[in-house]
């Protein structure tokens, strides 16, 4: 649809009202349906599809309907020509339109309408002629005659001075006929004739007729109506009249609103007990004063609308008569009297009525309820006062509604009605009670709990907007165990930081509603025991403590237990930070809005509980970037977004991934999509984040590429590094248990080692006896075997030959170096001189250097005549500091002894 914006320009008490809309210059047209309204059009277009069924033509220039305009449309059902310039109908009209069922030529210029006009809308079921200028004279036959399916009439608003639109039975089919704003003065005993014969007539319309006469007899013809509305006729008087007239009909409902009944007599209904009315509307009519017996004439009488009147006392006479009232609606029918700032209800006022049901009392200023007013309402079930003053009501004690005992209430409105204080056992009359009303109070007290006693069956009670002047208890709400609803918006005071909660015994609660209170202080276990919970609103309240990072115990994870939450509303709470953990679990979750906090960066796994998720609203914070990681599981299910006046970052990094998801989204986004503004950089600044080019980011992908790699390669060596200083002693001793466990200890060939007696010759001074014996004799209970001097020389062989001797016996030779063995004369002498020439003559790699001391190679040279770089690093060994670290240096010892002594090229 193409459109145009034109402007109008208004001036209204002294103010310049410049009215901005678009005006169609193409008809829209889908499936079946064509909307060509609103367009100053003077003809039919004929460029619509032919297959066309509804057709709206109205609020156009039309000002004649000629058949052959229609004939490409020939198939449509529903005709709308209303608001146009229309001053006859084209009598080919239904004979093109053969299936035409509605036609609405509401609000045109016809002021004739002939028998030939209609004569072939055989299947017309619908016809509107509102606000016309009919006058349907007698020369104009019976123009509705051919009309046998008509089902709805409407001739309202036009010049008509009589109801009789026919001289003889139509319509037979006729279910509803309005003759409302016409010049109707009176209903003649014919008027109705034409519809004699019309069975499925049950609603007519009279509404604002000047009606002064009704003749005996002139609703006979159509005795088989059941709603009648004659609203605004100011009947007064002549109310006995139609009363008198209706009472041989099958009216059900009556509607006389705004009638002047400025009184209800005894007379003014007599008639309708030989009718079975069931509905009575007399609402609007300035009513003063009901007399005894005004409604002993409506024994059937069900409903009764008495709003919007003038009474000042009802007195225990006005409702005799009316045992089957179910409904009594009193909604600002009783106001102030020049004497009196309160009307007054005696006591026993309501005793007749033994089958109501709903009474509402909304709005009125009642004296006093004394312990009879209610008296006799042993059916009452729902009881409506909202916004009513009576001083009884501003304290509520156990004999407020003590004239309610007998009634089986189960709902209770005390809205508005300016309560101070409950004392308890209050509501114990109301055993059944299921609802219970308290919003727009002023309670100021601490709920105990026993304000609720007998309260067993309750499932709603809504006490929100009590000025913020009430106190919870632990034991609150103990006596309402069945509770489902509970709403405390705007009516609490002090902390609820409570131990034990006061919703603990709510188990069933299904909506809670905490907003507006300004709770600051929470404890984790205020929300247990709710699993049923579905709707949780917080908003307004100063939380931000609670889930902060640095909050002393940590972040208040008060969400918990909450699994089958479906809404969550944490709005205007200061929130800059939601814990990695705050909604974890919420997985049922479908409505979450966090609009207006100060909310910026987010942790990524925040929303990865949310996949149900359907509506986010997250308008009115800090964001800057809207990343993958963070809000995508949110997102993924997302019909609704509303997350406009967030100063945007619009960089790849912050807002590529939202862009594109923008651009593929089938959700809808508040204010649409060019809502969102960039903030930074400079060159986007205040424009909408749509313009920002995704293809821009391609640009950088090698390089984010290499930077990723560049980066793990080295914080790997990074870690390596730290790993081997710190740990790679352990490495090494797990990699030589694992290789020389599996392949063996030694290198050596099985025969070199059977040329040996000893595994090793061990050096070492007299000061290390007891490091030989106790950490390195042991190894000998692994078939290790050691030369060591003193234990293994033969007795009466010289040192000298004994030494050479099992030097040449054993296959290495250990040196346990220590700085005592650097000064030890004949240790660093003849033993190493021997040492390094068996070395170097016998082309053996034979010896083993542990350091029990850190000796520099210098010295080592200078008293045993080696280096370190003489050895391969297999044969030096260090003995270890840390008591932990000794397996390995044995582990090292066992590689060393199983090591050739063959040197390799």
């Amino acid at each position: 649809m193409s459109a145009i914006v034109s402007t109008n320009v208004h001036i209204w008490n002294g103010i310049l009202i410049c009215i901005i809309y678009s005006k169609k210059t193409a008809c829209l047209v889908r499936g079946d349906s064509a909307d060509c309204s609103h367009m100053s059009l003077s003809e039919i277009p004929r460029d619509l599809p032919g297959n066309i069924t509804h057709l709206d033509m109205s609020h156009n220039r039309l000002t004649s309907l000629p058949a052959a305009s229609l004939a490409p449309y020939s198939g449509l059902l529903n005709l709308d020509v209303g608001f146009n310039s229309l001053t006859k109908l084209d009598q080919a009209l239904c004979q093109t339109l053969l299936r035409l069922r509605t036609l609405n030529l509401e609000r045109n210029e016809v002021h004739v309408l002939k028998e030939q006009d209609l004569s072939s809308c055989v299947h017309l079921t619908m016809l509107n002629m509102a606000s016309n200028r009919l006058t349907l004279k007698a020369k104009s036959g019976d123009p509705f005659a051919a009309l046998e399916n008509l089902m709805t009439l409407d001739v309202s608003k036009n010049m008509l001075v009589s109801a009789k639109l026919g001289s003889k039975p139509q319509l037979p089919n006729l279910v509803a006929l309005t003759l409302s704003h016409n010049a109707i003065s009176s209903l003649k005993k014919d008027d109705f004739y034409f519809l004699s014969r019309s069975p499925s007539l049950f609603i007519l319309n009279l509404s604002d007729l000047p009606l002064k006469k009704f003749e005996d007899g002139c609703f006979q013809p159509i005795a088989n109506i059941s709603f009648l509305k004659m609203d605004g006729c100011n009947l007064g008087p002549q109310t006995t009249q139609l009363c008198t007239e209706l009472s041989d009909t099958a009216i059900h409902t009556l509607s006389l609103r705004d009638t002047s009944l400025g009184k209800l007599t005894n007379i003014t209904f007599k008639g309708l007990d030989k009718t079975n009315l069931t509905t009575l509307d007399l609402s609007s009519n300035k009513m003063n004063a009901i007399e005894k017996g005004a409604f002993q004439w409506l024994p059937t009488l069900e409903t009764l609308h008495l709003e919007d009147n003038n009474l000042k006392h009802l007195t225990k006479d006005a409702f005799v008569g009316l045992q089957s009232l179910k409904k009594l609606n009193l909604r600002r029918a009783l106001v102030k009297s020049k004497t009196s700032s309160t009307s007054i209800i005696d006591d026993f006022t309501f005793s007749p009525l033994v089958a109501l049901e709903t009474l509402i009392l909304e709005h009125t200023a009642i004296r006093s309820i004394t312990e009879n007013t209610f008296t006799g309402l042993t059916s009452l079930q729902y009881f409506y006062v909202g916004w009513s003053s009576c001083t009884s009501l501003k304290y509520l004690t156990k004999n407020t509604f003590v004239s309610l005992a007998a009634s089986p209430l189960r709902v209770v409105n005390l809205t508005g009605t300016a309560i101070a204080k409950i004392d308890p056992g209050a509501f114990s009359a109301f055993p059944n009670l299921t609802t219970l009303l308290l919003d727009y109070n002023f309670i100021s007290q601490t709920l105990t709990g026993t304000e609720f006693e007998g309260l067993g069956q309750l499932e709603q009670l809504f006490f929100s907007n009590n000025h913020q002047m009430v106190e919870l208890s632990s034991w609150s709400f103990v006596q309402v165990p069945r509770l489902r609803i509970l709403t405390l918006g705007k009516t609490l005071t002090g902390s609820l930081d409570l131990v034990p909660s006061p919703f603990g015994p709510l188990t069933n609660l299904k909506v809670l509603d905490l907003s507006n209170n300004n709770i600051a202080n929470i404890n984790a276990h205020m929300l247990d025991g709710l699993g049923n919970l579905m709707v949780l609103k917080m908003q307004h309240n100063n939380l931000a403590r609670e889930w902060k990072s640095a909050n002393v115990g940590g972040p208040v994870l008060f969400l918990k237990e909450l699994g089958n939450l479906t809404v969550l509303n944490m709005e205007y709470n200061g929130l800059d930070e939601i814990p990695t953990d705050a909604l974890k679990g919420l997985k049922k979750l479908k409505e979450m809005s966090f609009t207006g906090n100060v909310l910026n960066s987010l942790k990524d796994s925040v929303f990865e509980d949310l996949l149900s998720l359907r509506v986010l609203r997250f308008q009115k914070n800090l964001i800057t970037a809207v990343r993958p990681q963070v809000f995508q599981p949110a997102m993924e299910n997302l019909s609704l977004l509303d997350m406009g006046r967030n100063p945007f970052d619009c960089t790849c990094e912050s807002i590529l991934w939202f862009v594109t998801w923008l651009n593929t989204t089938k959700a809808n986004v508040t204010g649409g999509k060019d809502q969102f503004t960039c903030n930074t950089p400079l060159a986007y600044f205040n424009r909408t984040i749509m313009d920002f080019d995704p293809l821009s980011c391609k640009d950088s992908t090698p390089f984010q590429a290499l930077y990723i790699f560049s980066s793990t390669v080295v914080i790997a060596v990074m870690l390596g590094a730290l790993l081997v200083r710190f740990h790679g002693w352990r490495i090494q001793f797990y990699w030589n248990v694992l290789i020389n466990r599996t392949l063996g200890f030694s290198d050596a060939k099985v025969e070199e080692g059977r040329e040996f007696e000893y595994d090793a010759y061990v050096i070492h001074a007299d000061e290390d006896q007891k490091w030989v014996e106790r950490s390195l004799l042991p190894l000998e209970n692994e078939k290790y075997v050691f030369c060591v001097e003193g234990r293994d020389f033969l007795p009466g062989t010289s040192r000298l030959e004994a030494i050479v001797d099992n030097m040449k016996r054993s296959r290495k030779i250990l040196f346990v170096v220590t700085e005592s063995l650097l000064k030890d004369h004949w240790c660093r002498g003849f033993k190493a001189h021997h040492a390094l020439h068996q070395v170097m003559e016998a082309s053996r790699d034979s010896v083993i250097l542990v350091f029990l001391q850190d000796v520099h190679d210098y010295r080592l040279s200078r008293s045993l005549f080696l280096r370190r770089g003489m050895l391969r690093l297999r044969c030096l060994l260090y003995w270890p500091v840390h008591k932990e670290r000794i397996p390995a240096f044995h582990e090292k010892l066992r590689i060393a002894l199983g090591m050739t002594n063959t040197l390799k090229p």
